[in-house]
């Protein structure tokens, strides 16, 4: 924060008073000192130091005061239509403000009132007549919340607003003034703009002090907000000169006594006194922080060279001269944008939800690839296990039953052998008995118990081997069950393993829980800082002009009222338009909700229009409206259908897909006065396509206009308007190159009576379209009758007349003199005209 010394750091004397300053301005004249005295700076040299500020971060403010008739207005105010020499502080302001700002990531935004006889009126919607005045307790800024904001992209626009806010503008013919402004005028130009370069990556610590690895996350983005505000002040008359009586003397009164309490501030201001009046007037509580405030300001004083007004020069300047003396603190309106923040939150929780999927997929493949694996080798170990087994077996069975069978035979013949050997014996000694004197033969027996010895220890050998081969087989049966039991571990170790990645995936589902529950903490923190750093100052926020001359009192959402297309277009160019698409298909409505909002945010932008209907957006978002019962989602669907169908080539796929008869059953069906504004606003905007006239009619086009007109709302009836304005248009260019003939379909679809009942309505925006749509009417002999039978000829002739637009009177005009059966109709009823 700086501290300003001198604020008002120059008297200027506008370069725009045609007199020579040659009576005033001579050494003999008693205003010489108070001239001598005071710094004169060129009006644009000393505003241009005030704007540079504002694109900085600092509130500013430019204030013209002088006497009536002294050039305030014209220095203010010029629009330098015919001269672009002549131009005044205002156009030239924002014209450096346009050309300082980024369009992509910047927002500019203008509000025109008028304060009138202590009254605050709105210059750009006149019925809003009676605004309050807001104080914020804490910081003491001050606000007007009623007033309506429109969001500037290019100075054609913010001219025609200024046209628009002069038309509205109360002025009256005094002596000293032909066109006297009997009104302070403010305009209040809100800047907002991003700081690159200082969104470095940072983590966020957890609970226990230790930054988590996964919960990360962006340093909020730094945003400047600004407001420039540009005061024509009232010019202060004595009433012995201006010839004020009547209504016009009460007018003065009004501005006299809020001159002087400015006057009165500044005084106190300049001398530091402990209390300044401020709220002795709506002019000075308005003014708090030019003066002794946080805004660097600027005065610019304007003087006559008449020598007539001598003492109301020398008041004029000596209130510049006190006005030098007060001093401002300076301070930059800077703050964190967390609205952006969470966006680029969303964006990495979804980054590191598709990661952590992924990386749980490729897990549970793994696993059930080596789970398989691990069976099919188990199963294959176990076959060849018992296969070789068996073999194994019946091979050593066969062994044992020849053996044994071998074993048996031989006893057998042994057996028989030593049963012959020992007849045979018994016979050789009966023998030997009988024959005395003979040698016993040589034995034999023992040679064969030998024999027998031997077999049986062969056959002991091979129950041995066989034994051992049975022993060998079962280590190998027991290997094979080791592998089956390290089998049976890896199986549980890898069940461990996926119980451990599903208490990981838990943890991470709940860390994703908290990281949402913190996302939603700091949007409801961003929003109560919002709140109550702007309360009461975002106002009614506009898309554009034409808009906003359609439906003066058309509310955006507070998103876009934040000037947060810049983030929307980052969003779009870091996730992508499909990802963004398929969002619109989410089983969770507050994503669908999320989603709708960032498809009609890009919709609004001419350049995203293209791209989105080529990936299939509008297929979807025509999708969305029809089937979901949601009516904040069908609210703002309906809201970027209308964007695309600003689009002629878009107008021609919306009609192709059936989109009139879509939005005409959500106009039968919804209640919801914006709902049914945004489908009015979609089909107003495909009423102005010459191509589609009879398409558009012959699906329920203006029926479903006319239909819609059951809500009453002015918004929602502004729309209606000009849909029938646009559709009128259409017909009348088509009748006048020989496309058409017959009668208006407007009239064949019973749309006349509902034009002419509210032809004079209060709502300018409403009037404006109907008065364009009877003018185009009328401009066809076919229709004159049906227009005479209801009472649409009286509503010509006091357009003719009455209406506040010069092309609208003009054209009104020439429809009434050019038609035969108009001419007749007023003859006969001995109208002049």
């Amino acid at each position: 924060m700086a501290h300003l010394n001198l604020v008002l750091s120059s008297i200027v004397l506008p370069l725009l008073v045609t007199p020579p300053l040659s009576p005033l301005l001579s050494p003999a004249s008693p205003l010489a000192p108070l001239l001598a005295s005071a710094v004169v700076t060129p009006a644009p040299t000393l505003s241009r130091t005030t704007l540079e500020s504002v694109l900085e971060g600092y509130n500013g403010t430019v204030m013209a005061y002088g006497q009536t008739g002294t050039g305030k207005t014209f220095t203010l105010g010029r629009l330098g239509e015919e001269d672009i020499a002549a131009r005044g502080i205002m156009v030239r302001a924002m014209e450096d403000i346009l050309a300082g700002v980024s369009p992509d990531a910047d927002s500019v935004s203008v509000s025109y009132m008028q304060l009138y006889m202590e009254t605050i009126q709105d210059l750009l919607v006149p019925t809003n007549d009676n605004i309050a005045i807001v104080e914020d307790p804490k910081t003491g800024d001050v606000s007007v919340p009623g007033a309506t904001i429109v969001e500037i992209r290019d100075q054609s626009s913010f001219l025609e607003l200024l046209r628009l806010g002069e038309a509205h503008r109360f002025a009256a013919n005094t002596k000293l003034n032909t066109e006297s402004s009997r009104s302070h005028a403010i305009l209040m130009v809100h800047v907002r703009r991003s700081c690159k370069g200082r969104n470095d990556r940072e983590n966020f610590p957890a609970e226990n002090g230790n930054a988590s690895p996964l919960v990360t996350s962006f340093r909020p983005p730094i945003v400047r907000k600004s407001k420039l505000v540009v005061v024509d002040l009232a010019g202060s008359e004595r009433i012995d000169k201006s010839g004020s009586d009547g209504h016009t003397l009460e007018e003065a009164k009004s501005i006299n006594l809020s001159l002087s309490a400015l006057g009165k501030c500044i005084n106190s201001l300049a001398e530091n006194n402990a209390h300044v009046p401020f709220r002795d007037s709506k002019l000075t509580r308005l003014l708090r922080d030019s003066f002794g405030g946080t805004a660097r300001t600027s005065l610019v004083v304007t003087i006559g060279p008449s020598p007539r007004h001598r003492g109301e020069t020398a008041s004029t300047i000596m209130f510049g001269q006190r006005a030098m003396k007060v001093e401002n603190m300076v301070k930059l309106k800077e703050e964190f944008d967390y609205k952006s923040l969470c966006r680029r939150l969303d964006i990495e929780l979804d980054k590191l939800i598709a990661e952590n999927e992924r990386q749980q997929k490729d897990f549970e493949d793994e696993v059930e690839k080596i789970r398989a694996e691990a069976q099919s080798r188990l199963a294959e170990a176990d076959k060849t296990y018992m296969i070789a087994l068996e073999n194994e077996k019946a091979k050593y069975e066969e062994d044992y039953m020849e053996s044994v069978k071998r074993l048996e035979e031989q006893f057998i013949a042994n057996k028989q052998i030593i049963s012959n050997d020992k007849i045979g014996a018994e016979n050789h000694a009966r023998n030997m008995e009988n024959i005395p004197g003979e040698e016993d033969p040589p034995a034999t027996s023992s040679d064969e118990v030998n024999e027998i010895k031997q077999l049986l220890q062969n056959e002991i050998l091979l129950r041995q081997s066989a034994e051992d081969e049975v022993n060998n087989l079962k280590s190998q049966l027991m290997h094979w069950k080791k592998l089956e039991v390290a089998g049976n571990a890896e199986i549980i170790r890898l069940r461990k393993m996926l119980e451990n990645e599903a208490n990981q995936k838990e943890k991470l589902e709940e860390e994703i829980a908290v990281l949402k529950s913190q996302l939603l903490q700091m949007s409801f923190e961003a929003d109560e800082t919002r709140r109550s750093l702007d309360r009461g100052g975002s106002g009614k926020v506009f898309t554009g002009l034409d808009s906003f001359v359609s439906q003066a009192k058309y509310s955006q959402l507070r998103d876009s009222g934040n000037g947060q297309k810049a983030s929307i277009a980052k969003l779009f160019e870091q996730v992508g338009l499909q990802k963004i698409l398929s969002l619109l298909e989410s089983e969770d409505a507050d994503v669908r909700v999320h989603a709708v909002k960032v498809v009609a945010n890009l919709a609004a932008e001419e350049a995203n229009q293209e791209k989105i209907v080529e990936a299939g957006g509008l297929t979807s978002l025509m999708m969305l409206l029809r089937s979901s019962e949601d009516e904040t989602i069908r609210r703002v669907a309906a809201g970027a259908i209308a964007n695309l169908a600003m689009n002629e080539t878009n107008q021609e796929l919306i009609m192709t897909q059936g989109g009139i008869s879509l939005l005409s059953m959500t106009a039968a069906d919804a209640e919801d006065p914006q709902t049914l504004r945004m489908v009015a606003g979609a089909i107003a905007n495909l009423c102005g396509n010459d191509k589609l006239q009879t398409r558009l009619r012959g699906e329920g086009g203006i029926r479903a206009l006319l239909g819609m007109v059951r809500c009453g709302h002015p918004d929602v009836l502004a729309q209606v308007a000009r849909g029938i304005a646009n559709f009128a248009k259409c017909e009348s260019r088509a009748s006048t190159h020989g496309n058409k003939v017959g009668k208006s379909l407007l009239i064949d679809d019973g749309a006349l009576p509902w034009i002419v009942k509210n032809a004079n309505n209060e709502a300018s925006p409403i009037r404006r379209h109907i008065e364009l749509a009877l003018c185009h009417l009328a401009q066809h002999e076919v229709n004159a009758k049906d227009m005479i039978n209801e009472g649409a000829l009286w509503e010509l002739v006091r357009i003719s007349r009455d209406c506040s637009r010069e092309d609208i009177r003009t054209l009104a005009h020439r429809t009434l003199t050019s038609s035969p059966t108009f001419q007749t109709e007023l003859r006969r009823l001995r109208i002049e005209y």
